[in-house]
């Protein structure tokens, strides 16, 4: 008898493929595709067919030589952001705008009147002056006017120039003066407006503009106006250069869209939280009814939006009434969001708090038989639903050398991370926590303002490094890496992903500090927090320190650095915890594929 063990996951499908003959069992082959559509739901009919057929292909078998089919019971996880005290701050040309090009000019702080280049005739001498550069005006011709109108005696503060010769126009000026260029919507900066232009030295940032008592006292502003402009100030904190410009009008209008109250109803109780008050509130809240029922948020915020959201996908995708669609679990943690000011004059954003949640949808059973039944229709074979997927993971893990009852895993997949305990007696516990890889993602495109999901995928599994010169690169840990033949000069002084087809250089100028923390935070926050939950309902009386070992399991097992994360933090309960290797071949991946497999007869 052919039979084929497939685990639906939220990014990958896998497979494995034995002959069973009695209590023999003989594995052919094994193998994955990516997974189409949301998990656990009709659309992943089509993934299931490509998995099969590239793991039957490395065999010489064909699919209709198959016998028997066993799916997992796939539990569908979405991962989105909920919003804490978000501010959506818009920029008129009756307020403040800021800016960092990347190539500035000068140093220092200057603040003066917006005045057009061309009107720079009729400033009188000891007038003070911020001068506007269009596009069309030549860098000689404009350090030529400049040069000019310093000699008559008024005083130029500084400079906004729209294309890029910030640098090309401080050098041939008499006085040097802060000039920020690359200002592409420079037809809207007002003209005889009170402006501060700020550049810093090389490898030094701004400390006036980006400061909003910094401002204030360049702009004389009340404590009301003060309070507006903080958004500005945080969008140039970290900036080389900057610029300010002040009306008479001056006014920001700002929407606000209230985090919102969760309200978790669990088996001990229910709950209602705000979230302004921080994800460490919501887990503690979370934590008090466990079991989770179901939640819901309070309708017209982003936390209501977001359940709303997430019922309303599911009940499209499941063909059932958004009502029927219940969350079993939370996971919420702390982050930081690039935030656009809208209206500015180039991009400027700033980062706002916010809690990321990922909601972990119980379904009826329902769905999946539709995918059993499906696959049955379009293959013409016996399709049947083995079992929850912590439960065909025990049995995987125990084809690892070296384990034996009892035994503890941890399933690291890209929607949830899954927990089982094997005990003596062959009792199984199983728990599932929503949010892992996928979740990880969200949060690192949030702090790094990514939306690319293959830029984030890379950057989640791949360590970094900045190229320093063309034959050398420094490595995230600070070590130094030296070749013998020169490096691509377009990657040169860029940070780079090392992946195994190469040096990847990543796009803009994001420092690699910064990527890095985001990285391992994010990793943190999703996947040690959530392995510290599941371990906890599995654990004997619930407690860590009562277990000796865990095998870590799934596709993010695999990860540079989740593992090892994952084994600092048990370390501390006195846990030791390894990645598994499926059938001494397979390495952590095709744990619940090979179990769906094993599980069709009894296995001690």
């Amino acid at each position: 008898m052919l039979v084929a063990g497939v685990d639906i996951g939220n990014n990958t499908t896998e497979v494995a493929i034995a002959r069973i003959e009695g209590e023999k069992i003989s594995f052919v082959s094994s193998g994955l595709s990516t997974t189409t559509g949301i998990k656990g739901t009709p659309a992943n009919i089509i993934g299931v067919r490509l998995a099969l057929e590239n793991t039957l292909r490395k065999s010489s078998i064909g699919i209709k030589d198959l016998d028997l089919i066993r799916l997992n019971e796939a539990t569908p996880v979405i991962s989105d952001m909920a919003m804490e005290a978000i501010t959506e701050t818009i920029i008129t040309e009756s307020t403040m705008i800021g800016h960092n090009p990347s190539t500035p000019g000068g140093i220092g702080l200057g603040v003066g009147t917006t005045t057009l280049i061309f009107n720079l005739k009729e400033t009188k001498p000891g007038e003070q002056v911020i001068v506007i550069v269009p596009q069309n005006v030549d860098f000689e011709d404009a350090a030529h006017i400049i040069n000019e109108t310093l000699n008559r005696g008024a005083k130029i503060e500084g400079a906004i120039v729209q294309k890029d010769d910030g640098v090309l126009i401080a050098n041939r000026l008499e006085k040097k003066i802060p000039i920020v260029d690359e200002v592409t919507l420079i037809e809207k900066v007002p003209v005889g407006m009170l402006a501060a232009v700020e550049v810093a030295e090389q490898g030094y940032t701004i400390k006036t503009l980006s400061n909003p008592y910094g401002i204030a006292t360049v702009f004389n502003l009340t404590p009301e106006e003060t309070k507006n402009i903080v958004p500005v100030a945080r969008a140039l904190i970290g900036n080389r250069s900057a610029v300010v410009i002040r009306t008479p009008a001056g006014d920001v209008e700002e929407r606000r869209i209230p985090a919102g109250e969760l309200i978790l109803k669990g088996k001990k109780g229910k709950i209602a939280v705000n979230l302004d008050e921080g994800a460490e509130k919501v887990m503690q809240a979370l934590e008090q009814v466990y079991p989770l029922l179901d939640a819901e948020g309070t309708p017209g915020t982003n936390v209501g939006g977001l359940l709303a959201n997430i019922r309303s996908s599911m009940a499209e995708v499941t063909g059932q009434k958004p009502e029927d669609i219940k969350i079993q679990d939370i996971l919420a943690v702390d982050t930081l969001v690039q935030q656009k000011v809208k209206g500015g004059l180039a991009n400027e954003f700033f980062s706002e708090d916010a809690i990321g949640m990922a909601a972990m949808v119980k379904s009826s059973r329902l769905p999946m038989e539709k995918v059993a039944q499906k696959i049955q229709e379009e293959l013409c074979i016996p399709v049947y639903i083995a079992g929850v997927e912590a439960d065909m993971a025990i049995n995987g893990a125990m084809t690892t050398p070296g384990t034996a009852k009892p035994l503890a895993v941890l399933d690291l997949g890209g929607g949830s991370v899954d927990a089982a305990f094997l005990s003596k007696d062959n009792e199984v516990k199983t728990a599932h926590m929503a949010g892992a890889g996928d979740m990880v993602n969200m949060l690192i495109g949030a702090e790094l303002g990514i939306n690319d999901k293959t830029i984030l995928e890379d950057i989640k599994c791949n360590p970094l490094a900045k190229v320093e010169s063309l034959f050398s690169i420094r490595m995230e840990d600070g070590t130094v890496k030296f070749f013998e033949s020169p490096l691509d000069p377009n990657i040169f002084a860029k940070v780079v992903l090392l992946k195994k087809e190469g040096m990847i250089p990543l796009p803009g100028d994001m420092k690699l500090e910064k990527i890095r923390i985001a990285r391992r935070e994010a990793k943190k926050k999703v996947f040690i927090t959530n392995a510290l939950r599941a371990l906890k309902q599995v654990a004997p009386a619930g407690n860590i320190r009562l277990m000796d070992f865990v095998v870590l399991l799934g596709g993010s097992a695999l990860d540079f650095e989740i593992p090892e994360l994952i084994s600092d933090a048990l370390a501390n309960y006195g846990v030791v915890a390894g990645r598994g290797n499926i059938r001494g071949t397979e390495g952590p991946r095709n744990a619940v594929a090979t179990g769906l497999v094993l599980s069709g007869r009894d296995v001690s």
